[in-house]
């Protein structure tokens, strides 16, 4: 190891970069595939609305010099392009400069789709790849050795992600220290997968043993990774055990395979492996590296000054660029699920004999014989935002009245972002939105009735509107 490259981690930076490009692939793919119907022109949310009312210097973005569906469009693929190059080891036959290219050009092009992307990219997760993506752009190639200082302000992006994470679950909710909210998360959390219904059923001690195992992971395994080999490579195996644990037991998009990935950055695997190039690379860039090292941590200070806050932000970031950032997740626990269902129907004069046909989503629990899917790492960005508005109407203004408009209207985007269409040849004429309380059928209900859930209505969210009818804002529960 030379004062400004560490060779020995050659195999885990290529770890890092290669998760990395597929994680932005899947980014850009899930743009690609959602963005008409939430943002586009006529979008939930119409991007161009948003541009309008928001200066460039909050929301830095391309797509300030001009937007269009059409722009859009090419800047997803050219964002999927360019990752798939990467994912493929293009930027390591490449010069080291045309490697930093590309993954500039990821960084512009994802940060120019969150930065209008208002409600829908408002994840920590977002500001994570970010924040990640820009470090990438400076690691070099396979020509030369990892940066030393790179590689340290990734411990550090890790650090804040996993300690951020434990102190607000120790400054939030009770039952985190209590050890109980894992006797309520896996059924409440904002989407389970095929194997919630197993952990929620697992036996009390053990949840509490989770739960006790997650802070030690997230508040005291985290130093570790300060330390000299091998105890920050055991530190960052614990870390990577535990989020593959947190992969197994639910959807959390791409948050646990960020996680993994920047703890790969910290393995040191020179002894099966060996080391790769060893060069400093040429002058320019490690004046390029050294400068952007130091504007990291100067901008590190208010990040590293909410860790010890009292009012703790969770998934905030202090500059528009997203540089430098403070994460955190569930500081609070939802003890109760509610879920929002849709319904419609072609009866022109609802009343109590109406037959109403339930909207079915990708992923976010519906039907109570379907078993959860596994979603992760792909994001669903209109089931997540269907959790938060079944909490409070407030998490669905503006952009569920536009949606039962969508339905009514038979929009075909919006209807993409579901999972099946009851109204395959003619819209409805009315829809309505409902709220049933859901939780886990037992074991006995599971073996008697084949069902994964049981659910109660328990209000009407929003009355029947039709395309003719105003309509209100919803009341909520």
């Amino acid at each position: 190891m030379d004062w400004f490259s560490a060779p020995e981690y050659w195999w885990s930076r290529l770890l890092f970069q290669r998760g990395l490009a597929a994680v932005y692939l899947l980014a850009f793919l899930v743009a690609a595939n959602q963005f008409r119907a939430l943002l586009g022109e006529h979008g939930l949310t119409p991007a161009p609305r948003f541009l309008a009312h928001t200066p460039w210097r909050r929301a830095p973005s391309l797509f300030h010099l001009r937007y269009s569906d059409g722009l859009f469009t090419a800047v997803a693929w050219t964002g999927v392009a360019v990752s798939a190059a990467l994912l493929a080891g293009v930027g390591d036959a490449v010069p080291v400069w045309a490697a930093m290219a590309m993954w500039l050009l990821l960084w512009l092009l994802y940060l120019s789709i969150v930065n209008v992307g208002q409600v829908w990219y408002a994840f920590g997760w977002e500001s994570l790849l970010l924040e990640a993506g820009f470090l990438a752009i400076f690691l070099g190639n396979a020509r030369v050795g990892p940066p030393i200082v790179m590689l340290w302000l990734l411990r550090w992006l890790l650090f804040r992600l996993e300690f951020g994470a434990g102190l607000i679950k120790l400054r939030g909710d009770r039952c985190w220290r209590d050890l109980t909210c894992l006797y309520y998360h896996h059924e409440t959390q904002p989407m389970p997968g095929p194997l919630s219904w197993w952990f929620h059923h697992l036996p009390r001690p053990l949840h509490r043993a989770e739960v006790a195992a997650n802070h030690f992971t997230q508040l005291v395994v985290p130093f570790g990774l300060f330390l000299p080999q091998p105890v920050a490579s055991v530190s960052a195996g614990l870390i990577i055990v535990t989020q593959l644990w947190l992969v197994a037991s639910g959807n959390f998009s791409w948050l646990n395979w960020m996680a993994i990935i920047l703890a790969a950055s910290a393995l040191d695997l020179s002894a099966p492996l060996g080391t790769g190039a060893a060069g400093t690379g040429p002058g320019w860039y490690q004046v390029l590296v050294l400068a952007a090292a130091a504007l990291l941590i100067g901008l590190s200070y208010r990040p590293a000054r909410n860790l010890v806050s009292r009012h703790q932000l969770m998934n905030s970031s202090f500059d528009p660029l997203r540089l430098v950032n403070t994460y955190g997740a569930f500081g609070s626990v939802t003890k109760v699920r509610h879920e929002i269902v849709i319904e419609g129907t072609d009866d022109p004069d609802p009343g109590a004999h109406t037959l109403w046909r339930e909207y079915a989503f990708k992923g976010k629990p519906g039907d109570p014989r379907r078993l959860p899917p596994q979603i992760a790492p792909y994001h669903l960005r209109l089931d997540w935002l269907m959790w938060f508005a079944a909490m409070s109407p407030l998490y669905a203004h503006p952009w569920l009245l536009a949606l039962l408009g969508r339905l009514l209207a038979g929009d075909r985007p919006v209807l993409r972002l579901l999972r099946a269409d009851p109204f395959p040849g003619k819209p409805p004429v009315y829809v309505r939105a409902l709220l049933y309380r859901y939780r886990f059928s037992t074991v006995a209900e599971r073996r008697a009735t084949g069902a994964w859930w049981h659910r109660t209505l328990v209000e009407e969210f929003l009355p029947p509107v039709a395309l003719r009818h105003s309509v209100r804002s919803p009341e909520g529960p």
